[in-house]
């Protein structure tokens, strides 16, 4: 398996979802992958597995360890994806075409950005300093057309 066929299942979820509305489109999400579910918990081993091995969020330090699995290509859906490694604030940036984020919890009971491990969805327009509370998270990115611009707080 290659590394981003990894990342099919979020791929598939993600596919043709409309991020103007991050609550109904959290709910598709869910609908189409559930992070409680069978299919998720083994794609969360595999996640934690290569982390552990240095193959995803590798660069950095914490509170921010970061890497990039694929730019946006067809292969990707025209998703950019990368993985960060978080037990506190990241760097501030928008998202011109929204972003979503799978949310695994590592240790403790975290938070992101107040959000419980899942689906978050940020919608195209909104800006952020991401921010873990309460443990360490790997969290997912899933970024349109790869679109985003870190600026300063």
């Amino acid at each position: 398996m290659t590394m981003l066929e990894t990342f099919r299942p979020l791929i598939d979820a993600a596919r043709g979802l409309d991020l103007s509305q991050p609550d109904i489109a959290r709910d598709v999400l869910a609908d189409r992958f559930h992070p409680a579910g069978n299919e998720a918990r083994a794609l969360n081993s595999k996640l934690i597995e290569l982390l552990e091995q240095g193959r995803i969020a590798e660069r950095g330090a914490m509170p921010v360890k970061f890497g990039r699995v694929t730019k946006a290509v067809p292969e990707s859906d025209d998703f950019s994806i990368d993985v960060v490694h978080m037990d506190g604030p990241g760097p501030h940036h928008a998202h011109p075409g929204g972003e979503v984020n799978y949310c695994i919890a590592l240790e403790g009971e975290p938070r992101f950005d107040g959000a419980a491990p899942g689906w978050v969805v940020m919608p195209p327009g909104s800006a952020h300093v991401p921010t873990v509370t309460g443990g360490r998270m790997l969290i997912v990115y899933l970024l349109p057309g790869g679109r985003i611009e870190f600026t300063k707080t």
